[in-house]
């Protein structure tokens, strides 16, 4: 499906994607507190107290990896070499994730490497368009030297609109897949919301990935709060080799759209996955948790359940095939 397909998708309700459960809702009032909180009431140690430790890469350390390597960039940003070529998730390489220069939440740490120093891409793949998984100006940056832009309905034409060229993007609807530079990659449910303006709310649908190499699968949640459908993933597509899952900016009092930690490895054990790497945390304050808790409690979790977790520091390679020994780099950081 390209860019400039309608969206006849049934995810599609007045005009708008849904979710197919009820979601909560939180209200006006209950909105503003949350607001307040976040803005005047932030804990401490939401933030690390120096710099987290990130191992800087550049383009010669990329083309001597090994093949089946993955990079974590940050955030949800995951560099994947699959059959030789690069495939990015999520480029985020902005200084803030807000539609602001001068505001919003900053880094913790500097990017490993620069938007320069990437290789030529097979494709870069986005599962919805919020400012911490969707940088306009990264995106732009990479249309030269990116083949693909593969994204959920609507995000696509949002690419084109920014100057992206329409037969570099492909946009899928849930359970749609494409084969792209040898890899097959299925878009396939999430439950969250989309919107990067007070007026275009769930005018973009959301999404998670398989990615299917010749040689291993890999899923990629993007946002999500925990729903069935990771069971029907699983069940469809698995057993996964890698699992890359959202695990932080979670908080009860937005219950549908993130999941807690022990969600997070409920989903992990519905795909029926086989390492669990933990992303969406380390790199922006976006809740009220301390900076290093979710991955804390992702890995006193894997214990619990014995299930093997991977946990680089940012920037390291790690092999799907043979995943290095869990790394408890944030403890050192830790108050």
């Amino acid at each position: 499906m390209t860019a400039t397909a309608s969206h006849a998708s049934p995810q599609v309700q007045n005009g708008r994607f849904r979710n197919p459960v009820r979601m909560h809702r939180t209200g006006v009032r209950k909105t503003l507190q949350i607001l307040w909180k976040m803005l005047f009431e932030k804990p401490a140690d939401s933030v690390p107290a120096a710099p987290i430790p990130v191992q800087a890469l550049d383009r010669a350390a990329l083309d001597a990896a090994p093949d089946n390597a993955v990079f974590r960039l940050g955030h949800s940003t995951v560099l994947l070499k699959l059959d030789g070529r690069f495939w990015l998730t999520d480029p985020v390489f902005a200084r803030r994730a807000s539609p602001f220069r001068w505001m919003g939440p900053a880094r913790f740490h500097a990017t490993p490497l620069t938007l320069e120093q990437l290789p030529p891409l097979a494709g870069v793949i986005l599962s919805h368009d919020h400012y911490d998984h969707l940088d306009r100006a990264a995106v732009l940056a990479l249309a030269g030297k990116t083949d693909y832009f593969v994204a959920p309905l609507g995000v696509g034409d949002l690419l084109v609109r920014w100057g992206v060229p329409a037969a570099k993007v492909q946009q899928l609807d849930w359970w749609r897949g494409a084969t792209l530079a040898g890899l097959r990659l299925t878009c396939t449910p999430a439950q969250h919301f989309s919107g990067r303006g007070l007026t275009d709310g769930n005018r973009t649908l959301w999404c998670s990935w398989v990615i299917e190499s010749s040689a291993h699968e890999v899923f990629f949640s993007g946002n999500t709060g925990y729903f069935r459908g990771f069971k029907a993933i699983g069940d469809r597509f698995g057993p996964f080799d890698l699992t890359m899952v959202e695990t932080g900016a979670y908080d009860a009092q937005w219950p549908d759209i993130h999941m807690q930690p022990e969600e997070t490895m409920q989903a992990h054990i519905d795909l029926r996955g086989k390492v669990l790497l933990p992303i969406h945390n380390g790199t922006f304050d976006l809740a009220l948790h301390p900076w290093h808790e979710p991955l804390e409690r992702i890995a006193a979790l894997a214990e619990r359940h014995g299930q093997q977790l991977a946990t680089p520091i940012i920037g390291a390679a790690l092999s799907i095939a043979a995943p290095q020994a869990d790394q408890r780099w944030w403890r050192s950081f830790m108050a």
